[in-house]
């Protein structure tokens, strides 16, 4: 009698862990700072950081798309040939190294040595969100995409932003990618300081909300969710 073959072993489920940038993993606004460096290089004008910052007010209240907030952020790419525009990321990763903190760098590592799927979920476009994605080791990095037209940024979006809604259906292709589905998870978390980032924070098994803004913060009280303070805190 010819034995029979052992079953094969099916895999176990994954756990994946799904990570915010700006004002989540970096204390500070990865639009801002990439706008701050290049106004510091001599490339862009000193007044640009200024109105970067005013309309990020006027986005706060209610008076400003986000598309349009995004626009103003990344404009400056369609001023560079490839050439000059791949030197710059290279220099603004170099000096974004020193400026994420250890605690954030730790909360990932522990994800990643647990055997999560890790990814970064971000608005911020690719351009400038890549940098932080290769600092915290994450080769999956879910963002808006700069357009690109014939070997250049056009300085406007490739499709829809990374924001909102939009970020579900994003996390969703992905998970789709790999084989996977919200269901079949053995769980799944996001860490998120905005509440525009609320409609994956509920799609997610467990939402931490991180320094959350005021009405991030009145969500998660109401719906029990972990609020973190301090980075370092999370393990």
């Amino acid at each position: 009698m010819t034995p029979m073959a052992a079953p094969a072993r099916a895999a176990a489920p994954r756990r994946v862990a799904l990570f915010d940038l700006d004002l989540t993993l970096i204390p500070y606004d990865s639009g801002m700072a990439f706008l701050r460096f290049l106004v510091d290089r001599g490339v862009l004008e000193a007044d640009v950081t200024e109105r970067y910052l005013d309309a990020c007010h006027r986005y706060v209240r209610g008076e400003l798309p986000v598309a349009r907030l995004h626009a103003i952020a990344m404009a400056p790419l369609a001023r560079f040939a490839a050439t000059e525009r791949d030197a710059l990321g290279a220099a603004f990763h170099a000096q974004i190294a020193a400026t994420i903190p250890q605690a954030a760098r730790a909360l990932v590592a522990a994800h990643r040595e647990r055997g999560d799927l890790c990814a970064l979920v971000t608005a911020t476009n690719d351009f400038v969100a890549t940098p932080f994605a290769r600092e915290f080791g994450l080769d999956q990095l879910l963002s808006s995409r700069a357009e690109v037209r014939d070997g250049r940024y056009t300085g406007g979006v490739e499709g829809e932003l990374c924001h909102g809604a939009a970020k579900v259906a994003r996390v969703e292709r992905w998970l789709a990618e790999n084989g996977l589905a919200w269901a079949g998870l053995a769980h799944s978390v996001f860490y998120s300081d905005s509440a525009s980032d609320l409609p994956l924070l509920e799609r997610v098994a467990e939402a931490v909300v991180v320094r959350p803004d005021p009405r991030l913060r009145a969500e998660a009280e109401k719906r029990g969710w972990r609020i973190v303070e301090v980075l370092a805190d999370e393990r």
